[in-house]
């Protein structure tokens, strides 16, 4: 199951029953299977709040990933998303913000897979498997 839930902040309008069905491709690609997913929406100050309250961070965040799995071959989490963030990041990267949006959805399950980010390797092969991943988005 994979649900879209706002927080303190609307479900954005681009996420429909494709996204659902890439993201699940994007698993299948690494032979995991779906369990429970929630993506759940914020403002900037409703992210930090949860970044300050669980994992003691004092700073703004796109994305922050809860894993729930029990199995490695199902993937379960909770997907905090601030969508200012995502809007600021766009015009940044100077792409739309359905693009950016989908990136760090998909950002976030590779952190449920169990890939990481925190050096400038893990950072480069996050990237290039986000890269590959929203290539996968282009066959819906």
């Amino acid at each position: 199951m994979i649900r879209f839930e706002g927080l303190d902040n609307d479900v954005p309008a681009c996420l429909n029953s494709h996204t659902k069905i890439w993201i699940e491709s994007v698993l299948q690609s690494y032979k995991k299977r779906v369990g429970s997913l929630f993506f759940i929406f914020c403002t900037d100050e409703g992210l930090l709040r949860i970044n300050q309250q669980f994992l003691n961070h004092d700073y703004y965040t796109d994305v922050i990933t809860f894993n729930k799995s029990v199995n490695e071959n199902i993937i379960s989490g909770e997907i905090f998303i601030s969508t200012e963030r995502i809007l600021e990041n766009a015009a940044e990267l100077k792409v739309d913000f359905s693009h950016e949006l989908h990136r760090v959805l998909i950002h976030g399950i590779l952190h449920l897979i169990g890939f990481d980010d925190s050096t400038e390797r893990e950072k480069e092969e996050m990237r290039e498997r986000e890269r590959i991943s929203l290539s996968l988005l282009t066959i819906y």
